[in-house]
């Protein structure tokens, strides 16, 4: 009998990659804080989540851009990130980042990355263990 890793890790691993997405854009954020114009950007985790769920039942797979790139796996595309609303008047440079709101998201994404891995530790440590056939891990 095969082990579906889909099935046994769940939408859990699609979480990790949205998170891991999901630092990347709050951290260009905090590194554009000074840059006039820039917008403060964010996801709709939510939102990404359901997309991610959509494509692996349906067994979409994420679309190449280079014939270098690895194929599988779950990417937000452009129309996944958002802008967020500012919560301060506008400067004068047309800059909308917050820079408190971003150090808060990202410090509370990064915690939120680390839960999501604990707990797929714990998956492929129960996997581990079925698969020795009870032995200690």
């Amino acid at each position: 009998m095969a082990i579906s890793f889909d099935k046994a890790l769940g939408v859990h691993q699609h979480t990790m990659l949205i998170r891991s997405q999901r630092a990347e854009i709050l951290a260009s954020n905090i590194a554009n804080a000074d840059t006039p114009g820039y917008k403060a950007k964010d996801i709709d985790f939510g939102r990404a989540l359901s997309a991610a769920k959509t494509a692996q039942q349906s067994g979409n797979q994420m679309t190449r851009t280079n014939e270098r790139h690895i194929s599988g796996g779950t990417r937000l595309t452009n129309s996944d990130e958002l802008f967020r609303n500012p919560n301060q008047t506008d400067t004068g440079d047309g800059n909308s980042v917050d820079i408190q709101v971003e150090r808060n998201l990202y410090v509370q994404n990064a915690l939120e990355y680390q839960a999501s891995l604990n707990f797929l530790g714990g998956k492929f440590k129960s996997l581990k263990k079925a698969l020795g056939g009870g032995q200690g891990a």
